[in-house]
């Protein structure tokens, strides 16, 4: 019986490493990969089953990854493995076509569990947020808070302390001309007009103290 083939998509050497070791005995590892340009090329080119990928990427990050997995109509299930327990961002990822959404620090079995409920056309949902994704999901999408990607909290919280946009741009491996267009986007989705008004944006997300 053919085993279902995982591509992996972690920039931590020691995460994805650990994570290999997990997945091998199960599935078929195709690859590892360590950014999101990296994970669409692996993608196109490996055909897998489940890609299991990291929230926050360099290059391009795993939702935006998602949507352009989505638009090649590429047939692989996206889960998401992230230390990220935020309930929007989840929404966020399984309004996007994801089929998983796992903690970091609750992986092992439950990534386990989650690959094989994608194989079978399930989505998986961790259970530490599953109540307040639910909440969200329930409610109208027009009225739901906007939702910032991994990216996009970098770069706002690099915005909020000060960084000129070329030290944000060598800070996070991107070009200027990408962190600018982040920056207008979420400016564009808040309905915000100033850096001043993200600032506040970002206090009040918590990603730098008042």
């Amino acid at each position: 019986m053919r085993r279902a083939r995982v591509l992996l998509a972690d920039d931590h050497t020691v995460v994805a490493q650990g994570l290999a070791s997990l997945l091998w005995e199960e599935f078929e590892l195709v690859g590892i990969v360590g950014d999101g340009k990296a994970l669409l090329d692996a993608a196109q080119r490996l055909q897998p089953d489940v890609i299991v990928a990291d929230m926050a990427m360099p290059v391009m990050d795993g939702l935006e990854a998602l949507h352009r997995l989505k638009a090649a109509r590429l047939d692989a299930k996206v889960i998401f493995l992230t230390m990220h327990a935020d309930a929007q961002l989840a929404t966020a990822a399984l309004r996007a076509g994801a089929s998983g959404y796992v903690l970091k620090h609750s992986a092992g079995e439950e990534l386990i569990t989650a690959i094989w409920a994608a194989l079978q056309g399930r989505t998986y949902l961790t259970p530490l947020i599953a109540q307040d994704v639910i909440t969200t999901l329930m409610a109208p999408e027009k009225q739901a808070t906007v939702t910032l990607t991994p990216r996009q909290r970098e770069v706002l919280r690099l915005i909020a302390e000060g960084r000129r946009m070329k030290e944000i741009a060598a800070l996070l491996q991107l070009s200027t001309r990408t962190v600018e267009t982040h920056k207008y986007e979420m400016m564009r989705a808040l309905g915000v007009q100033s850096t001043a008004e993200l600032v506040r944006y970002a206090i009040h997300l918590g990603l730098v103290a008042r």
